[in-house]
This record gives structure tokens, sequence and C-alpha cells, in this order.
């Protein structure tokens, strides 16, 4: 069965063209043209992936990453001509999964969707193989369910923070390079885009940490990487 893809762009010459390509590639493609008629049909359709578009009428990229967030766990795709964009939709805990800037080939579009899709199954698939709970300080990580509690308190996390978490959870005391969290997160090529490894601990640290600025789970190691403590 073909994966389903919903392409979110206002203009409709790039729609056009994206969604015959996808189409070509193998997707069956659901197009919305603005904020408001992509909430809709995610709200109401089953997708493997969105592809997102920040500049849009009605309602934005962000507004529409925001709301979609807060229900589903959705591997999301921006589609960007600013860098600032990028930073606000992967930093500011919005929850981006990946991004591609405008103007892009439509072979690097299909590069990044299919493994978007892939990491989303492959990631699932591994869940689904345990079914326990980490009990780790004042943390409580359900793999299960992709969740987590802080002293009882529901704390929320977008797919690729859960992911981070776990592996750095189930490696406790290992030090991870950059470039491997990259490869085991994102499954892809590092290509030494620090950013997008930077912003995510940030924002993970934001919200398992006492002080963020002191942390007490998540270390740094200058020059080298990140490690994972507590008992």
């Amino acid at each position: 069965m073909p994966k389903h893809i919903l392409l979110v762009e206002d203009d409709e010459s790039i729609r056009e063209m994206v969604e015959k390509y996808l189409i070509m590639e193998g997707f069956h493609v659901t197009t919305a043209s603005n904020g408001e008629e992509a909430l809709h049909h995610c709200l109401n359709t089953s997708f493997d992936l969105m592809i997102l578009d920040i500049m849009m009428p009605k309602l934005d990229g962000l507004e529409v990453l925001k709301v979609i967030r807060e229900k589903h766990a959705l591997p999301i795709l921006i589609m960007s001509a600013k860098d600032s964009d990028v930073d606000k939709a992967i930093g500011l805990g919005l929850g981006a999964d990946d991004y591609i800037a405008k103007p892009f080939s439509m072979l690097e579009l299909s590069a990044r969707v299919k493994a978007a899709i892939r990491r989303a199954t492959t990631y699932s698939s591994h869940l689904e193989m345990k079914q326990d709970f980490l009990k780790i300080g004042d943390l409580t990580i359900d793999i299960l369910n992709f969740s987590l509690k802080k002293n009882e308190q529901i704390i929320k996390l977008t797919s690729k923070e859960f992911a981070i978490l776990k592996l750095f959870a189930t490696n406790r005391q290992r030090v991870f390079t950059k470039q491997q969290i990259y490869q085991y997160i994102w499954n892809d090529e590092y290509y030494g885009d620090e950013n997008i490894i930077n912003v995510h601990i940030s924002r993970l640290r934001e919200k398992i940490e006492d002080d963020p600025s002191n942390p007490q789970y998540i270390k740094t190691l200058w020059g080298i990487g990140y490690k994972f403590e507590g008992n």
C-alpha cells in the first residue's frame, strides 16, 4: 500500500510540480493550499508524512506545526527559504523532524521524504518490540507509548526529542558524538550541521533538567559529544 503524504504549499506551481513528482515516485498525495485546509485534512485523515511550507495565508506553517504536534507524532518535513523559520520550527520545540531549503531539487526532496518515512517506520517497529519502562532518577520513560513523566508530571516531547532521550537512556554512560547521534536518530549521513543537534539537545534539557544550564542527565563532553548520567 503506497505511503500517504500531505503536501501543504500555497504556491500552485510548486505544489503541482511536487505532487506530480511524488505520485511518479509511487506515493499517494493529498494537497492543501493553506494552513486551515492542512489542519482539516490532518485531523481527519491518517498520513505517513506531512510536507509543510512555512509561509502561507490564513495559518502559517509554524502555527500548523504547533497544532499538529499537540495531537500527532506524524513526521513533518518543512520547506522554507528562510533560515530563521527553520530555527523556529526546530529550535522552539515545535517539532519539525527535518527541513529542506528552497530552491531544492526533486531528487533531494525525494531522498528526504523517503528517509523521514523510513526513520518513522523503523523507530515505531523497534518500539513495538520493547514493552517496558525506564526509571532514571525522577524520570519515568514509557518506551511503548512514547511518553515521559518527571516526578509523575507528564512531559511533552517531540518524536525526535523522545528518540534522543531513548538513545541516551538505554546507553547510559556511553559517549555519543554529534555525528553518531545524527546517524542514529536521523538515519542519514552527517554533513557537519551541528545546529540541528544543538537545538534538539537544548530543548530536551529544558524539559528534563531542573537547571538546564547545569544539567544532571545530559552531560556535554566539550569537543567530543554527549553522554547520559543517572541511576
